[in-house]
């Protein structure tokens, strides 16, 4: 694992910095690995930022929804590929550019997305699941 040492010129950076961790119950140097990726992504992929959520931190587009939402929004279906970034685009009330910057996203991180979508099928698969078992008792 490499090890890079860091100074800071201001010290109010470095309580912020050391504040954050303690509030998120975790070491700086986790937290400012993180920081430090996530602004590389972000300065790579402008219309992308990083949010928090109940399924942890995510990419999501700027004043729009997660990534893996528009992508879930393209891949597969029954939309000729043609016409999938349109579609997508129309369905999310997103521009076709801010699609194009998901997908530029995607390409590059594309297995953290279709972790983020298994992960999604797989929930809505138990709460289908959860749901049927629910109804066959309510039917008996």
């Amino acid at each position: 694992m490499p090890v890079v040492s860091i100074r800071f010129s201001d010290e109010p950076l470095h309580g912020r910095l050391k504040e954050s961790a303690r509030r998120h119950g975790q070491g700086v140097s986790p937290l400012a690995e993180r920081l430090i990726d996530e602004g590389l992504r972000m300065e790579a992929h402008p219309a992308v930022l990083f949010r928090d959520g109940p399924a942890g931190r995510r990419a999501v587009l700027v004043g729009g929804p997660e990534v893996a939402d528009v992508i879930g929004a393209i891949v597969g279906g029954d939309v000729p590929a043609a016409q999938r970034r349109s579609r997508a685009a129309e369905l999310l009330g997103l521009s076709e550019a801010m699609v194009d910057a998901a997908l530029a996203y995607y390409a590059e991180f594309t297995e953290e997305i279709d972790a983020a979508l298994t992960d999604r099928a797989r929930a809505a698969e138990a709460a289908e699941a959860a749901w049927r078992r629910r109804q066959a008792l309510l039917e008996t």
